[in-house]
């Protein structure tokens, strides 16, 4: 492996750099668990505007051999995040020194740690081939409690997309702690769905053992086992309020990624094939190595299975642009408000820009008015 390669990659390491404050604020209590959100959110930020946007964009033909350092801190994370759970929880049990409020505190940078990072990475393995990539990715989701996560957002998101067949797609004006219900209650019921269809066309019962829910529900009550065996029934909901801060970070991305934008509707049904304009396309630098390129999401969704050291970024006239990275915009989304005032303008613009014809935006959203294939 040439050292180039290694050199490349190291900017997307520094995930790696949440670890040791998880351990220190296990180990000292008190307020330092705030390090935790303060290196994920903050400081990225700070750095975002320090060094600015990166336009570049790499060569998709690169050789997978040359990707090993980008897709070996995927292969990582899962034993780095089991490590410090885990451990978190033994030794909350084992040790007098820490008050309820300081687990709490505790497991909620845990918890930030395992969304940020650890739904960020997992999302990149479900995509891949390999069988033990996508193992890994279910592994992470079983100690985040969101294993149907897998179905769901394959299934279900990349078909429908930008689309109201699409509960993870955020409508415009939709506040976030709707959404957040919305996703919570609906996503499961999808995922369930899209499992029995795809049974069923194989002419195989809701019940075989290729329904993949049997594998979810096994790996998140060993994951609750485990919690249990360390720690006893108090950490056991400890740990399940890390995978809620988990879920929490991960949603919140979500509903980001695709704030109201919208694919054509063609009538019956159909929709027009996902493009770039379809999901909110950010170039910033350090928050594209923390999160490994999840903001360059208007390539994501229209090559899925583009690893991520290789994703390509747009410009505006191609792909809405954030005016923030991730960590920035997930903040301003928890104030819907402001997200408004931020974000509304830009959705609007974007109709103009991309879907000029349409006038009616309420009648178009409930499907009363497609877009003939040629009126672009």
């Amino acid at each position: 492996m040439r050292m180039s390669s290694l050199r490349a990659a190291l900017p997307f390491w520094m995930s790696l750099g949440l670890v040791p404050l998880a351990v220190l604020a296990t180990m000292r209590g008190g307020w330092w668990f705030l390090l935790m959100p303060a290196y994920a959110w903050y400081m990225v930020t700070a750095l975002d505007g320090v060094l600015g946007l990166n336009s570049s964009n790499p060569d998709t033909g690169t050789p997978i051999e040359r990707l090993f350092w980008h897709r070996a801190i995927t292969w990582v994370w899962w034993p780095v995040q089991a490590a410090v759970v885990f451990w978190a929880i033994w030794h909350v049990t084992h040790t007098g020194h820490l008050g309820g409020w300081e687990k709490l505190g505790i497991f909620f940078g845990i918890g930030v740690m395992s969304g940020t990072i650890g739904m960020v990475y997992a999302h990149e393995l479900l995509h891949q081939k390999p069988g033990f990539e996508r193992w890994l990715g279910d592994l992470i989701l079983a100690s985040n409690l969101y294993s149907h996560f897998r179905t769901e957002h394959l299934l279900v998101h990349h078909s429908w997309v930008a689309t109201p067949r699409d509960a993870v797609s955020a409508r415009y004006d939709q506040g976030f702690y709707h959404y957040f219900l919305q996703v919570l209650l609906d996503c499961p019921r999808s995922a369930w769905g899209a499992e029995k269809r795809l049974l069923a066309r194989a002419g195989r019962p809701v019940w075989d053992r290729r329904n993949p829910f049997w594998r979810y529900g096994a790996l998140q009550g060993g994951m609750l086992l485990l919690a249990a065996a360390l720690g006893g029934w108090q950490e056991v909901l400890l740990f399940a309020f890390q995978a809620f801060v988990a879920i929490w970070q991960l949603e919140l991305t979500n509903y980001v990624e695709h704030y109201g934008l919208t694919r054509r509707h063609l009538g019956g049904g159909r929709y027009e094939r996902v493009l770039p304009r379809h999901s909110w396309n950010a170039s910033h630098t350090a928050s594209n190595w923390l999160l490994i390129n999840l903001q360059r999401h208007s390539d994501h969704h229209t090559k899925p299975d583009r690893r991520f050291p290789l994703l390509q970024t747009y410009a505006e006239d191609e792909a809405p642009q954030l005016p923030h990275g991730y960590p920035a915009m997930t903040f301003v989304a928890m104030v819907p408000p402001w997200w408004r005032r931020r974000m509304n303008p830009r959705v609007r613009a974007w109709r103009r820009r991309f879907y000029p014809e349409v006038t009616d935006w309420a009648a178009y959203n409930r499907g009363e008015t497609p877009i003939p294939r040629g009126a672009l």
